[in-house]
């Protein structure tokens, strides 16, 4: 019996991770061209670092509300369908923006989308990865979503490169990965209406606040997303920069995905295993990606955005996991509803003050980034030391 139950939780969690393969193919690829897509319609850097921090603030600020709607409502699919919708078309039709604040419009609606659904997808990924290990489950999610993030660029890459540079084909095309996932989402829906019915229940008692080891967990996370460059004022930097040719921008970010890829899953089974500590080590790691990016020739870069990855995948897997042992089941969307909004709030304002700082000094942007990242590590060991004692 308990075997029948992980084999069906560990496809209710692949049928979530092909879906998000789906989708991000279609926003990631949009993503990697963006920053430089708004420089052809005559933005300014201070302008990308803006809309990719304002963006990412309305994505995530949102959350909290979405969050807290999925765990009053338990409307689970419903919440998922209206986001994925909003998420997932506002990419192709970039193709029709001939100007920056059109452009800016659609990219901000498809952060609003993502927005909207993510709570209550990582809360349906919470319970079927109860089954197989929170680390593991968040982990194979996370991979299978940048298989996706990593062909996405290079679709887009090579319409850029075969057709002249031509944004428009290369937004356009992504309809198609748009398309396959809404059938997938609808499928999975059909299979699994009830999800919460894969995590088994306890009889824990709730209460009505989130304890403190929560809230010393968003000190770290709010640090971490604060000195986190965003990838379109990246992209932005490479153009400008001509660090490289226009097609290889996406190239760059489908390796960087790559990284993100293993690294989650090599992260995600380690976390089973040795907890947060996995966390604070990614951390260490990736923080070395702005000086490398920035003030580096073409090959830093690249191994810049190596690590840039290695980050990511661990902000988008295990970072999450750690919610799931913290919350129980019946608060854990508005936990990360709660989680998505301080992390938004702060990547916000980072991604303000690192655009700003792009204008006006490299070696500004360069210190803020690692300086704040620092900071999350001192937190994370304060976790890793007191863990047992913070409740």
């Amino acid at each position: 019996m308990k075997s029948e139950k992980v084999i069906r939780a560990t496809k209710f969690v692949i049928l979530i991770g092909v879906i998000s393969l789906f989708s991000d193919m279609t926003y990631e690829a949009a993503r990697s061209i963006n920053g430089p897509f708004l420089l052809t319609l005559g933005a300014s850097g201070t302008t990308v670092g803006l809309v990719a921090g304002l963006g990412e603030l309305l994505g995530y600020g949102l959350r909290f509300i979405s969050g807290y709607i999925t765990d009053r409502s338990k409307k689970y699919w419903p919440i998922l369908i209206i986001g994925y919708f909003l998420n997932l078309f506002s990419v192709p039709l970039l193709a029709f923006a001939g100007y920056w604040q059109v452009a800016v419009v659609l990219m901000i609606t498809e952060r609003i989308g993502k927005a909207i659904r993510t709570p209550a997808r990582d809360a349906m990924l919470s319970f079927g990865s109860t089954q197989m290990g929170r680390g593991w489950g968040f982990g194979l999610h996370e991979a299978m979503d940048q298989v996706g993030a990593t062909i996405g660029p290079l679709l887009v890459s090579s319409a850029l490169f075969f057709r002249n540079h031509d944004y428009q084909l290369a937004f356009g095309i992504l309809t198609i990965p748009a398309l396959i996932a809404l059938i997938v989402l609808f499928y999975c829906r059909f299979l699994f209406p009830k999800p919460e019915h894969l995590e088994i229940k306890t009889t824990a008692a709730i209460s009505k606040g989130f304890p403190s080891r929560f809230w010393v967990y968003i000190v770290a996370v709010v640090f971490i997303a604060a000195g986190y460059v965003d990838f379109p004022l990246i992209a932005y930097h490479f153009k400008s920069a001509a660090i490289m040719k226009d097609p290889l921008i996406p190239v760059f970010y489908s390796i960087a995905m790559a990284s993100d890829a293993f690294a989650a899953l090599i992260m995600g089974k380690l976390y089973d295993k040795i907890g947060v500590k996995v966390l604070l080590a990614a951390v260490l790691v990736s923080l070395c990606f702005a000086p490398m990016v920035f003030l580096g020739n073409f090959y830093f870069a690249l191994f810049g955005m190596v690590l840039w990855g290695i980050g990511m995948g661990a902000q988008e897997s295990i970072m999450k996991a750690e919610i799931a042992e913290i919350i129980p089941a019946e608060r854990r969307g508005t936990a990360y509803g709660t989680l998505n909004t301080f992390y938004g709030l702060f990547w916000f304002a980072g991604s303000a003050a690192m655009g700003l700082l792009y204008d006006h000094s490299l070696n500004g942007l360069v210190i803020f980034s690692v300086a704040t990242q620092l900071i999350a590590v001192a937190v994370l060991f304060y976790i890793v030391r007191k863990k047992k004692n913070i409740k």
